[in-house]
């Protein structure tokens, strides 16, 4: 794979779960997280029956291996009469990096917004992710909003 078009993208398949998991846990791992199982499967559940306004893709090789993936959340918003689409996870493989997927992923995330009516995609991901916010500065805006959690 050498440029974004050999990139292919497409819905989450049952069949994923393995390679998912794969992932998956890459993305956990990459933010030194820890995730429960049980909440794991429940991911996996709303992921593939589409529940709770969740929608997931892979990017898949040339021969349909998933090598990324992205999780999104479709949810209204107190601020617009659409949905908002937030992408909640975005994780390509190490060997699948530079390489488009997660410029690929991030446009089909876009595209599925759109399809949706929905007003705005964000996300977040730490200040130091270098790698990943060279990309996103080329792809979305900024925002100047600080998150705070409990």
């Amino acid at each position: 794979m050498s440029v974004e078009s050999d990139v292919s993208i497409r819905p989450l398949r049952a069949s994923d779960r393995e390679a998912w998991d794969r992932l998956f846990h890459g993305y956990i791992n990459f933010y030194e997280a820890k995730v429960p199982a049980d909440v794991i499967d429940l991911t996996w559940e709303r992921l593939i029956g589409e529940k709770d306004g969740f929608w997931g893709a892979v990017a898949v090789d040339e021969h349909d291996r998933p090598i990324g993936l992205a999780h999104v959340v479709f949810h209204p918003s107190t601020w617009s009469s659409t949905s908002y689409c937030y992408l909640e996870d975005l994780y390509v493989d190490r060997d699948a990096r530079r390489h488009g997927v997660g410029r690929a992923l991030i446009k089909a995330v876009y595209e599925e917004a759109d399809r949706r009516g929905a007003s705005r995609t964000y996300w977040a991901t730490k200040q130091d992710n270098s790698q990943a916010r060279r990309l996103y500065d080329r792809v979305a805006r900024l925002s100047s909003f600080v998150q705070y959690r409990r």
